[in-house]
């Protein structure tokens, strides 16, 4: 998030202002001028999957008339900083998603850090993420889903945490963090099961101008009132990790959560195909990181696919209209979403529609 809270504040809110006013309706709205492939069913609505701490995690789930049984899945975590927005903000990428793809869609919320009382940890929402897949691991077939089958996506902080539920699928564990930043507790477990029973992997990831790096510099004001998010959330800025954990003291806890930094050696694990894009005027989330991560997934010898897309700014697959980035979503979020659906269908071995 290279300088953004620093230099860009007053940008940071003209951008969120748009965010936050777009109604609900506007989901529905925003693909009218959108031809769908098949006509989209919703099969679930505001469905509560977990309850993490005290916070009630809900998920949509969507698929298209044509749509088989067994039918590949995609899960989608929003952006929005960790602090603001619902999966709301992602109801028009999950409809098109649904519409052209062949995948069933499934559309989640995780805590945002301003959940319980300000006292969410970002190692929380990964472990929403991670939990999230878990539930849909154990429960998508009954929506005609194939568990087998899994891949995640997510824009801005959401591609942060699906860049996360690919890097830490093998470091489960009943502990989570309270030894250490060694280990993840995903919020949803089934009956029966320890964290270390589970299998979360997935088949592919798109990451969506996704942070990457909470250990760079530009990062180094997120915990500060100079990020405006805290605001935005209505609360006060802190620590990320708790009180008791610094940047300063305890580097290794942004390590563990930065992706750029998590990436193994193919030889001793093989991940998942990403595909990583970004446009080519995003400040937030700049080209260079994005380039900065594909690199070195491509050193390690993993697989990963980088697209710069001209002319475009941060948030282009968010619901309707951003007069201050310049984007619509029917103008703009097509042609994006097609390549992500082109790279989902030969990675999880879906007929295109």
């Amino acid at each position: 998030m290279q300088h953004f809270f620093v230099k860009n504040q007053r940008s940071a809110a003209q951008i969120l202002r748009h965010w936050l006013v777009l109604p609900a309706m506007l989901a529905l709205l925003s693909l009218s001028g959108t031809a769908l492939a098949q006509e989209v069913v919703t099969l679930a609505k505001d469905k509560v999957w977990t309850k993490a701490g005290q916070t009630e995690l809900k998920l949509d789930i969507y698929k298209a008339v044509s749509t088989q049984d067994k039918a590949p899945v995609l899960i989608i975590y929003h952006g929005g900083g960790w602090l603001v927005n619902t999966k709301s903000i992602m109801d028009s990428t999950a409809q098109y998603l649904a519409g052209h793809s062949g995948l069933l869609v499934v559309n989640t919320d995780y805590r945002l850090l301003s959940a319980d009382g300000n006292s969410t940890t970002m190692n929380q929402t990964v472990e929403d993420a991670l939990g999230a897949v878990a539930w849909v691991k154990q429960h998508i077939a009954e929506y005609g889903g194939d568990p087998s089958r899994i891949a995640v996506t997510g824009d801005s902080a959401g591609g942060h945490l699906a860049a996360m539920v690919v890097l830490s699928a093998d470091k489960l564990s009943q502990q989570g963090f309270s030894k250490g930043p060694t280990g993840y507790k995903p919020s949803y477990i089934p009956d029966g099961k320890t964290a270390e029973q589970l299998d979360v992997t997935v088949q592919a990831a798109v990451i969506s101008y996704g942070a990457l790096d909470l250990s760079s510099p530009g990062f180094a004001n997120f915990e500060t009132a100079e990020n405006c998010f805290w605001k935005w959330g209505n609360a006060e800025p802190r620590g990320i990790f708790g009180p008791a954990i610094s940047r300063a003291k305890n580097p290794e806890y942004y390590a563990a959560l930065s992706p750029v930094s998590l990436i193994p050696d193919a030889k001793v694990r093989q991940l998942p195909a990403q595909f990583v894009h970004v446009g080519s005027k995003d400040q937030l989330t700049t080209p260079e990181l994005a380039s900065s991560y594909v690199d070195k997934l491509h050193a390690a010898g993993q697989q990963a696919e980088l697209k710069i897309y001209p002319g475009y700014n941060h948030a282009y697959l968010d619901n309707g209209c951003n007069e201050f980035l310049g984007h619509c979503f029917d103008r703009d979020a097509p042609v994006v979403l097609n390549d992500m659906i082109a790279f989902l269908q030969r990675e999880l071995a879906v007929k295109p529609q």
